[in-house]
């Protein structure tokens, strides 16, 4: 891969326990329907070593916000994808890296997301160490219950959200 992960910003680590088995979770980080419905946007790939993945808004319009490519999967484990943005003004120059690990404890779930390679300060920065809390609760909520976490009163400086009339770069 031309462009390598090789920000400078200290590792963001978050870890949720998920009263759910690790298929599911897994399933859960997979599916797009399900992504659409906890991340607001869709997580699509056919998820294999080396494939392309893209995080496309569940808003209909196409807009891709997120690429990368399968670096690693070892269902239900470990999955590593790279990140990047690079097609929109809050876009990094360079791809970052996700790491999902998750450990079956019985019938429940532990799952570390690991994102690294970050450049320090940069808006994406912000984005993922406000944003991941608030979209891993959200998973967490959505698999034990079956329903979404109620978006409107989270404070708005907690979540990332792209500019509206963000749209990517030609």
């Amino acid at each position: 891969m031309a462009d390598e992960p090789k920000g400078n910003a200290p590792d963001f680590v978050y870890t949720i326990y998920i009263a759910a088995s690790a298929e599911t979770v897994w399933n859960a980080l997979m599916d797009k329907e399900m992504t659409g419905r906890y991340w607001n946007h869709e997580n699509r790939s056919d998820w294999t070593k080396g494939a392309l993945w893209e995080h496309i808004r569940a808003d209909g319009s196409g807009i891709v916000d997120i690429r990368g490519h399968v670096v690693e999967i070892d269902p239900p484990r470990k999955l590593v994808v790279t990140w990047n943005a690079e097609d929109h003004e809050w876009g990094e120059p360079h791809p970052s890296q996700v790491t999902y690990d998750l450990i079956a404890l019985g019938p429940d779930t532990k799952l570390t997301v690991t994102h690294s390679m970050l450049d320090e300060g940069s808006t994406m920065h912000k984005g993922v160490t406000e944003g991941w809390p608030g979209v891993l609760s959200n998973l967490k909520t959505l698999v034990e219950t079956g329903r979404v976490l109620s978006e409107e009163q989270w404070p708005s400086d907690q979540r990332f959200e792209p500019p509206e009339e963000d749209t990517p770069a030609k």
